[in-house]
């Protein structure tokens, strides 16, 4: 299935028992960039950075399992090796090579996780505000945000609770972007799109040994990595950010200023100046 809009086009493909949907920013032929949104995000995150991207760039933006309009687990099983299944199964279906991988938040750990077991594949990494461990207050200011009650009466009570959660932004940019995350019931009421699942305080969470076995991952990569972080992330603090450029090989660090955790949205041409200088010297 494809529909055609200004500057992408909608696809689907079957990767295991999932229909799993991506947005082609077209220019095939061209060096080939991958895009990994956050938890409780879709491929539609990436949309300012891909419009700028794409003349590059074959930018492809791929709604994870769970996520936008892809299909939920039907076992509701979404742990780091379910997603990294996903993803390589994606590639190979996509037939991607020498990639350019860009992830946020838990595309972020998806991406460098990904990049770790398949070097041959991954160009360049760029990691965007998360490591194998978090800052605490962060951290637990995501999931107060994600448990809340998660059905409204309408749009724009969604509108105001993420201005209250993320005040950096503007209200129309919200508008914008939640116009791909949130979804009509049938009772006439609002609710967030991705898997409700993915918002249960019951969800399980990692196990013993997990950070450490991410601080491996960091560890193995080849390709030049870009860690980012936002000036006012609680996520990504400095000192795990700089630790995570000690580990890596050949990793640097980039801090895009008035931004917090979900940087790309908070200030999108901040965010393109890092990528572009980074992927300018890859």
């Amino acid at each position: 299935m494809t529909s055609t809009t200004q500057d992408y086009t909608d696809h689907y493909v079957q990767v295991g028992s999932l229909k799993m949907h991506y947005l082609d920013w077209g220019n095939h032929g061209a060096p080939q960039m991958l895009l990994l949104h956050g938890g409780s995000q879709s491929a539609h995150s990436w949309d300012e950075f891909s419009r700028n991207m794409r003349s590059d760039f074959h930018v492809i933006a791929l709604d994870q399992r769970g996520h936008g309009d892809t299909d939920w687990s039907p076992r509701c099983i979404y742990t780091l090796r379910a997603h990294l299944r996903d993803i390589t199964s994606f590639v190979k279906a996509m037939e991607l090579r020498d990639v350019v991988l860009v992830g946020l938040s838990m595309g972020g750990r998806n991406a460098f996780s990904f990049a770790a077991l398949h070097p041959e594949l991954v160009r360049a990494l760029a990691i965007v505000d998360i490591a194998p461990v978090s800052g605490r207050s962060g951290a637990s200011a995501i999931r107060t945000f994600i448990e809340r009650v998660d059905e409204l009466d309408t749009f724009e009570e969604f509108v105001e609770r993420v201005k209250g959660y993320n005040p950096r932004r503007s209200r129309t940019q919200i508008r914008g972007s939640l116009t791909h995350n949130l979804k009509q019931l049938p009772s006439g009421r609002w609710t967030w799109k991705y898997d409700k699942v993915l918002r249960s305080p019951s969800r399980p969470q990692p196990g013993p040994g997990f950070a450490e076995r991410q601080w491996g991952y960091i560890e193995r990569i080849e390709c030049p990595t870009l860690v980012v972080r936002g000036t006012y992330s609680k996520v990504l603090t400095q000192e795990i950010a700089e630790e995570t450029v000690g580990r890596l090989r050949h990793g640097s660090l980039a801090v895009v200023e008035d931004a917090g955790h979900l940087v790309p949205g908070d200030n999108p041409p901040g965010f393109i100046r890092v990528l572009e200088d980074f992927l300018g010297n890859c």
